[in-house]
């Protein structure tokens, strides 16, 4: 059983940051193609970014590119989604994903239904 808890919502100013985590218990996160996904109320959940087997954003969103990253610490078996430069768009309910077999096709990364487990999300809110 692959268990995802995330942490580290919460409100933040425009132009602020968040660091939020996926805390993975079950296996590996090496194990899995790992994501980053959002939505927000009355919208389809939308892909963000996604974490190479390397430990870096192996592909983001147009949207977030150059603000946001991905990156892993096999050690506590976390992985993390940096936001940096947040604007009010960015406004959602984040999830962290995990995939056993996703691979790094754009087009499939971005398929929500391509992940097999999901987290519960975690609420950031960017507003003055």
């Amino acid at each position: 059983q692959v268990r995802l808890v995330e942490s580290g919502g919460g409100l933040v100013l425009p132009g602020g940051s968040l660091r939020l985590s996926c805390a993975v218990s079950g296996r590996s996160t090496s194990d899995y193609r790992m994501a980053w996904f959002r939505q927000v109320p009355g919208k389809e959940r939308e892909f963000v970014a996604a974490l190479g087997k390397g430990g870096g954003t192996i592909y983001a969103d147009d949207s977030v590119r150059g603000r946001f990253s991905v990156s892993r610490d096999n050690a506590k078996n976390t992985v993390y989604l940096q936001m940096n430069e947040l604007k009010p768009e960015d406004t959602a309910l984040y999830y962290c994903a995990a995939g056993r077999d996703v691979p790094v096709i754009p087009t499939i990364l971005r398929m929500s239904g391509k992940y097999d487990f999901w987290g519960q999300g975690t609420q950031v809110t960017v507003s003055s």
